[in-house]
């Protein structure tokens, strides 16, 4: 079901928020950041706040709000730990 939108508009069985099991949509939010943080033959990677633009401007619409937010605030935290550790090293 990782397929599936938030909005229902998704695709096989068009599920709508919650009715989309909650591991898919961890998965959704997942493989929308890596294919956002991943530099492609066609372009080149999207900046983490680019990326984090995109994801809230899907959120509730083809993704989920609160999957969102939690990806959005784990990515925040391994940007600020790893400015840490660049500042120590």
């Amino acid at each position: 079901h990782h397929h599936e939108r938030f909005d229902g508009a998704g695709y096989p069985d068009g599920l709508f928020a919650d009715e989309i099991p909650i591991g898919a949509r961890i998965i959704q939010v997942a493989d929308t950041v890596d294919a956002m943080l991943t530099p492609r033959t066609y372009r080149r990677a999207h900046t983490l706040d680019e990326a984090l633009a995109e994801l809230a401007r899907v959120s509730g619409t083809q993704l989920c709000p609160e999957c969102v937010a939690a990806a959005a605030r784990f990515l925040l935290m391994e940007r600020a730990e790893t400015a840490e550790l660049t500042a120590v090293g």
